[in-house]
C-alpha cells in the first residue's frame, strides 16, 4: 500500500514499521483517528491452542502500538467462534474441540496477552471479552430473521477465502459457511456496546471484517472501519510462525524462552530490518541502521533482536537468562543447566538406549529416518562429540550427569534420567 501522508500517529507509525496490508479506508479512518485517538479496536483470537505462536505476533503488536498511540483495545477471545471454526484458506475442516477444552486454551491465552497489552491503565486500559458470552445465546430462527437476512450469499462466495476452497472443490460445511455470519455478529455487538470502530486482522480475514462492516452499516447507518496486516513470510518465502517443522508457541510450557530466543537469533540477515521495525519498538532509524550492518556485525544486530522480541513475550529476566544460555553455550562450549530440559524415563532406559531413540524422545528430529541423516552429514554430538554411527548407545551409567545432546551447531537438549 502506498504512503498517503497520514496524519495520526498509530497510523503513520503501521505504515512506517510495515504493518499495513488493506484497510476499508485508510484516509477515513486517518481522518477519525487524527480528530480523537482514543477510538476503540479489536482483534478476535479462536481458543484452537493452549497457546498462541508467532504467526499471531504481528496483530498483537498492532494493538500494543494502538494503546501507546492512545487507543483503547480490545482482545477478543473466540470462545463461541471455536466451536464453529473458521474456514478460511483452510483446505478442510478444522478439528471440532469440546468445550472444556475451548475453556481451558481460553483461559491460557489470557495469560499471554497480559505481557503486551495493559488491562489495568487508568486511562486507556485494554479490554478483554469473549464472544461465549453472547453468541450460545442467540436463537437460531431470531437470528436468521434479524440478522442472516443482511447478508448475500453472491458477496459471501465472493470472498478470496471461501472462493480459492470451492475452486479447488474442496468441501466446506455449512457449519463453517456460518463462521463469516457469526464474526460479522461480534464487530457489531462491540460496536454497538463497546463503541468498537475497528477491526484488525490478518490479510486473510478481509472477508469477515467487510461482512461485519456492512453488517454493522445496514443496522445502525455508522461507519466502521478494517485494517489487515500482510501475511508475513521469511526472506526464503517460508511463512512465519514454524522452525524446523515445530511451531515456535508464545506459551513457555510449550516452548522454552531459549528456544523462542533462538528462533530469532538464527532469523537469516535479510529479514533482520523487517523483523526489527514489526516485532520490537527500537526506533526506525536503528531498525535500517542494524539492518544494514554486513558480515560478523549482522550477529550483533539478530542477539538484539532475539532479546528484544523474547523480552516482550517473557520477561527481561527469561531474555537474559536465555541470552546468556547460548553464549555459554555457543561461545565457551559449556553445558549449561539452563539448556531446554527433557526428561527420560528410567523404565524406558533400561540397561542402555540407542542414539536414535534418544534423538526421537528429545524432540530434535521427528523420525528414526531423520535422525540417521542428522549423524550422515555429522550434524549429531553428544556432549560436543561427534556421533559417527547410527548404531551408538549409551548405557545407564552415561546419564549420572545431564546428556547434551544436539542438532547442528544451534539445537541443543539437555537429556536427564526422571524416575
Amino acid at each position: 500500500m502506498q504512503n498517503q501522508n497520514l496524519k495520526s500517529q498509530f497510523l503513520s507509525t503501521l505504515f512506517d514499521r510495515g504493518f499495513i496490508h488493506d484497510c476499508t479506508d485508510l484516509n477515513g479512518l486517518d481522518l477519525v483517528l487524527i480528530n480523537n485517538e482514543s477510538k476503540t479496536a479489536y482483534v478476535g483470537y479462536d481458543a484452537t491452542a493452549e497457546s498462541l505462536h508467532v504467526g499471531h505476533l504481528v496483530n498483537i503488536m498492532m494493538l500494543r502500538w494502538f494503546q501507546k498511540c492512545g487507543g483503547i483495545p480490545i482482545t477478543l477471545i473466540g470462545g463461541g467462534t471455536t466451536r464453529v471454526g473458521d474456514p478460511s484458506f483452510r483446505s478442510e475442516e478444522r478439528p471440532l474441540l469440546d468445550i472444556s477444552e475451548i475453556k481451558k486454551n481460553t483461559s491460557s491465552l489470557k495469560a499471554i496477552f497480559k505481557n503486551y497489552i495493559d488491562y489495568d491503565l487508568n486511562k486507556n486500559k485494554a479490554l478483554m471479552l469473549d464472544n461465549s458470552n453472547w453468541l450460545p445465546k442467540l436463537n437460531y430462527l431470531d437470528f436468521l430473521r434479524e440478522y442472516g437476512k443482511h447478508f448475500s450469499i453472491n458477496k459471501m462466495l465472493s470472498f478470496e477465502s471461501v472462493k480459492t476452497r470451492l475452486d479447488r472443490e474442496q468441501s466446506l460445511s455449512f457449519l463453517e459457511f456460518n463462521y463469516m455470519l457469526l464474526q460479522a455478529y461480534d464487530f457489531y455487538i462491540l460496536n454497538k456496546d463497546y463503541n468498537c470502530l475497528i477491526q484488525f486482522g490478518g490479510s486473510d480475514q478481509w472477508g469477515n471484517i467487510v461482512s461485519g462492516i456492512e453488517l454493522i452499516r445496514k443496522l445502525t447507518s455508522e461507519k466502521s472501519f478494517g485494517l489487515t496486516t500482510p501475511l508475513i513470510t521469511t526472506s526464503d518465502g517460508k511463512k512465519m510462525g514454524k522452525s524446523q517443522g515445530q511451531a515456535i508457541w508464545l506459551k513457555p510450557e510449550l516452548l522454552s524462552p531459549y528456544d523462542f530466543w533462538q528462533f530469532w537469533r538464527n532469523t537469516s540477515d535479510e529479514d533482520v530490518e523487517k523483523f526489527l521495525l514489526l516485532y520490537t519498538e527500537i526506533p526506525l532509524s536503528d531498525c535500517k541502521k542494524y539492518g544494514n550492518l554486513k558480515g560478523a556485525l549482522i550477529n550483533d544486530a539478530k542477539i538484539l533482536l532475539a532479546n528484544k522480541i523474547t523480552e516482550l513475550c517473557h520477561g527481561k529476566a527469561s531474555s537474559y537468562l536465555a541470552s546468556k544460555t547460548a553464549e555459554n553455550v555457543f561461545k565457551y562450549g559449556e553445558i549449561d543447566i539452563n539448556l531446554p530440559t527433557r526428561f527420560i524415563n528410567k523404565n524406558d532406559l533400561k540397561n542402555d538406549i540407542g542414539i536414535i531413540q534418544l534423538f526421537i524422545m528429545s524432540g530434535l528430529v521427528k523420525s528414526g529416518k531423520e535422525a540417521k541423516r542428522l549423524i550422515s552429514e555429522n550434524g549429531a554430538r553428544i556432549n560436543d562429540e561427534l556421533i559417527k554411527t547410527p548404531d551408538y548407545r549409551l548405557k545407564s551409567q552415561d546419564f549420572e550427569n545431564p546428556v547434551k545432546l544436539s542438532a547442528g551447531k544451534k539445537r541443543h537438549v539437555l537429556l536427564k534420567i526422571n524416575g
